[in-house]
């Protein structure tokens, strides 16, 4: 028999569940083919794309338009076994020539939202095509004119069928992305949740860890917390727990089969909810808890006017930026209370824990010591 394997990939495969792909790769697959047929007259079907992790996944177009000046090309949505509600939908790119040293530019079109509020990764009254997806698609842009002869000077205009009618059941309104859907993705890949299926991967990934002698092992909510870690600690793949939103389960499995320490490492939003007590940390089933970030800030010495902006914060994000602005260590005073939560959790497990807390770029904003 070969040797057990764990870590993210391993789990998944251990779900049995289907991935699927973010509307970011979605975007990215209809803006290459797009700029494609602009060039070159012709658009590539299936078009191929590079993730960042470097898979090459092929996607059919379902909607192909050439008139002058500009293409639009489409591709449905297939989230896996995930039960996305952005499942089904069809993501347009809409190519347009620009003047040269224009570079590339986003629009957002029907069904893609404006980022109204500060606190988000994007400025205000910038379109909702996050920072990966826009990075994404600036390299695949860069590609096609390599390839074509063509300047890479572009407008790309994403758009998302019903994008608006799809946005209402997700927190882009809360969070001031008004007129529809934010186009999202790290890796370009839907990592499908069925909790029970997800929490059975997760015990089975410390149950490997603990047989291949390893005594360090990490929770992370995403892949971007796993690099952190790794370049932390060297943390080894079959060491890194895909936690998810499932800090919960992660904690009570290690409670009952202990490991020497466990390093626990996310979004600064995310940990802020275990912090507060929260151990599912899905936004549809817990939300960051502004009044009590403002009582840390309050700790960390914040006076009362920076810690009513805390308070009334647009997001998590915001809220620590205010804080870091003004000298008060909010990432570290989430980081410890994190850490103090996840111990009350373990009841005496002899398990020492850390916390690191981190933005989107993988930056670390926030740590605790090991207790």
């Amino acid at each position: 028999m070969g040797e057990a394997k764990g870590g993210r990939s391993a789990q998944l495969k251990h779900t049995g569940l289907r991935p699927g792909w973010t509307t970011g790769a979605c975007a990215t697959a209809a803006a290459t083919a797009a700029y494609t047929a602009l060039l070159s007259g012709d658009f590539p079907d299936p078009v191929t794309i590079t993730l960042p992790k470097g898979q090459t996944p092929a996607f059919a177009l379902a909607i192909e338009e050439l008139a002058e000046g500009r293409a639009t090309a489409g591709v449905v949505k297939d989230a896996g076994d995930d039960p996305d509600v952005t499942h089904g939908a069809l993501v347009r790119a809409t190519a347009r020539r620009l003047p040269p040293g224009s570079g590339v530019v986003f629009k957002a079109g029907p069904g893609v939202g404006t980022v109204t509020l500060p606190g988000l990764p994007l400025d205000v009254g910038e379109p909702a095509v996050n920072p990966v997806p826009r990075q994404m698609i600036r390299d695949h842009v860069a590609r096609v004119a390599a390839e074509h002869g063509g300047s890479g000077d572009v407008e790309i205009t994403v758009s998302v069928d019903h994008g608006e009618e799809i946005a209402r059941s997700t927190w882009n309104p809360r969070l001031g992305i008004l007129g529809g859907l934010s186009i999202l993705g790290t890796t370009g890949i839907v990592v499908p949740y069925s909790c029970s299926a997800w929490i059975d991967s997760i015990r089975r990934g410390v149950d490997v860890a603990r047989a291949a002698g390893h005594t360090h092992v990490a929770g992370c909510t995403g892949s971007t917390s796993e690099k952190t870690v790794v370049a932390e600690y060297g943390i080894p793949e079959i060491a890194l727990l895909d936690m998810g939103d499932f800090a919960g389960a992660v904690l009570k499995y290690v409670r009952r089969h202990p490991v020497d320490r466990l390093t626990v490492c996310g979004g600064f939003a995310k940990l802020s909810k275990l912090a507060a007590g929260h151990l599912d940390l899905h936004s549809g089933r817990s939300q960051v808890d502004k009044p009590f970030l403002a009582a840390l800030a309050r700790k960390g010495g914040a006076d009362e006017a920076l810690a009513a902006e805390v308070a009334g914060a647009n997001t998590g994000l915001a809220a620590l930026q205010l804080c870091q602005a003004r000298g008060v260590p909010l990432g570290d005073l989430v980081a410890v209370a994190a850490r103090d939560e996840a111990l009350s959790v373990l009841r005496g497990a002899p398990v020492a824990v850390d916390v690191i807390c981190i933005d989107r770029a993988g930056t670390v904003v926030g740590r605790s010591s090991v207790r």
